[in-house]
C-alpha cells in the first residue's frame, strides 16, 4: 500500500468517525431541547418551581423569586436572628457593593488602579431582594393575624345582634 493511498483512508476514516459523532450530539442536543432535564426547573431560582401550593410562604417565594433560606444565606443570617442584626449585615453588604463616590476635584496625576474597589449591581440588586424577602417573612405572621382578628369581628358581629347602647345619664367619666 503507498503512502498517499494510506494517508486518504486516514482521512475518509476519521472523517466519518467526527461525522457520526456530529450527527449523535445532534441527535441529543434535539432531544435536550424537547423535554427538559428531570431534576431543573427551567429559569425558575432554585426552589421557586416547587413552591406550588397556595400557603403564604410559597406565594412570598415566587414573589421575590428567593427562598427564605437562600435569602438568609446571601446576607450571612440565621433564621432566629434579630432583624436589627439582619439590617447591620445588609448595610454592610450593600455598602461593599456600591460603586465608589465621584471624585471631588480631577487628578492631576495619571490615573492609578485602584485596589480592592469593585462593585457589583447584580450583587447589590440580591442583597436588597434577600432583605425584601425576609422582611415579608417576619410581616407575614402580624398580617396573618391581624386577617384573623378581623374575621373573627366579623363573625361575631353578623352573628350576634349589636350590644344595647349605655343608659342615659352614664357618661362614663368619673
Amino acid at each position: 500500500m503507498s503512502s498517499p493511498r494510506a494517508i486518504i483512508q486516514i482521512l475518509i476514516t476519521g472523517t466519518r468517525i467526527l461525522g457520526k459523532a456530529f450527527y449523535e450530539a445532534g441527535r441529543q442536543a434535539a432531544k435536550n431541547a424537547r423535554s427538559p432535564a428531570a431534576g431543573s426547573v427551567g429559569s425558575d431560582v432554585a426552589g421557586v418551581g416547587n413552591a406550588s401550593s397556595s400557603s403564604i410562604t410559597d406565594q412570598l417565594t415566587r414573589q421575590h423569586r428567593m427562598t427564605l433560606d437562600e435569602a438568609h444565606l446571601i446576607l450571612n443570617a440565621k433564621r432566629e436572628e434579630e432583624m436589627g442584626n439582619i439590617l447591620k449585615q445588609y448595610e454592610h453588604l450593600f455598602k461593599a457593593n456600591s460603586p465608589p463616590p465621584p471624585p471631588s476635584k480631577p487628578a492631576t496625576a495619571p490615573k492609578a488602579r485602584s485596589t480592592g474597589q469593585f462593585y457589583s449591581h447584580y450583587l447589590q440588586s440580591k442583597v436588597v431582594r434577600a432583605r425584601e424577602r425576609i422582611e415579608a417573612e417576619r410581616k407575614m405572621p402580624v398580617e396573618a393575624e391581624v386577617e384573623a382578628v378581623g374575621q373573627k369581628t366579623e363573625l361575631s358581629s353578623s352573628s350576634q345582634p349589636p350590644p344595647p347602647p349605655p343608659p342615659p345619664g352614664s357618661g362614663g367619666t368619673h
